[in-house]
């Protein structure tokens, strides 16, 4: 490598990736904890020293010259080489102690974590954990999260993830509002029923029909992003929704709506990085939830 030709300042091409992933200066020098004007002298400097422009004005807004389009994946490139480093050192203290990010849903934070989590206290007294509740995939490359809980196994070589198990899940509702009809409901009666809302309505209704319910965006009537909300309206009788087993069998106001419908099941994925992974404390947690939640198994959901 001619180590000659690098001549541009780390920090100045970070304060470009930044502004060009944030879309704006002001943005950009909020997520790095500097003044705009500090973060502006950064980019202008990087500019006299490649000799190009990186940035158009275009309103309020910036946008990247040709000459930047083609810089911003090499420095992005840099970006996560440089947080890979990071994440290499960290991964080397040995000590059981410190804070573990866990990220993973609301309902499942809410209702299968704490028991699993309640000895932890005792193994390693030591660690701090923070759940990060979300429906979305946290990135686990920039930090977002030490470990993750997820559904889907995950697509770059730079995590590790292990398949704990097939977890079931069914459409439930409140016992209160199953029974009214007087008569076991089927998979035919759901077109006239109301169902629950998550997040993403149109996502719902594609899983609903992979059960074989021929239901549409217009059975969602009520709903919230929060899954502890939108799991406490099934349970007040407000409508129907799907549910892991697990967590609806905590509930014994709550049963299987439909006696002809049978569960399906979705994996349940256990995710760090590699890096970090070779910590003590994130080893000491990944190998608790891991032990935890392959322990979980859901009784009482037959409606009896």
């Amino acid at each position: 490598m001619n180590w000659q030709t690098i001549t541009f300042d780390w920090n100045q091409a970070r304060a470009f990736l930044v502004t060009a992933e944030e879309g704006s200066l002001s943005a950009a020098a909020r997520a790095l904890g500097l003044t705009q004007p500090t973060l502006s002298r950064q980019v202008a400097a990087l500019e006299e020293t490649l000799g190009v422009t990186l940035f158009q004005r275009v309103s309020k807004s910036l946008i990247l010259t040709e000459a930047g389009v083609e810089l911003v994946d090499h420095v992005r490139a840099m970006g996560e080489a440089a947080s890979r480093v990071s994440l290499a050192a960290s991964g080397k203290s040995q000590q059981v102690e410190g804070l573990v990010t866990v990220s993973t849903t609301d309902l499942m934070a809410a209702h299968v974590l704490p028991d699993i989590l309640r000895n932890l206290r005792e193994v390693a007294p030591g660690i701090e954990v923070k759940l990060l509740c979300t429906n979305s995939l946290s990135d686990l490359r920039r930090r977002e999260a030490d470990i993750a809980i997820r559904h889907v196994a995950p697509d770059h070589p730079d995590l590790f993830a292990r398949k704990l198990r097939e977890a079931p899940a069914r459409v439930f509702g409140a016992r209160s509002l199953v029974e009214q009809y007087e008569r076991p409901l089927t998979k035919a009666d759901a077109p006239e029923m109301d169902f629950i809302g998550f997040d993403n309505n149109e996502e719902l209704v594609g899983y609903l029909r992979a059960f074989g319910l021929e239901v549409s965006e217009a059975n969602i009537r009520l709903g919230s992003p929060n899954g502890v909300v939108a799991w406490e309206l099934v349970r007040q009788g407000f409508g129907l929704s799907i549910m892991a087993d697990e967590i609806a069998a905590r509930f014994p106001e709550i049963v299987p709506a439909f006696t002809d419908l049978d569960p399906i099941t979705f994996p349940i994925w256990l995710v760090t990085h590699r890096e970090l992974h070779t910590s003590r404390r994130i080893r000491v947690v990944f190998d608790h939830l891991a032990e935890g939640l392959l322990k979980v198994k859901p009784t009482n959901i037959s409606g009896d």
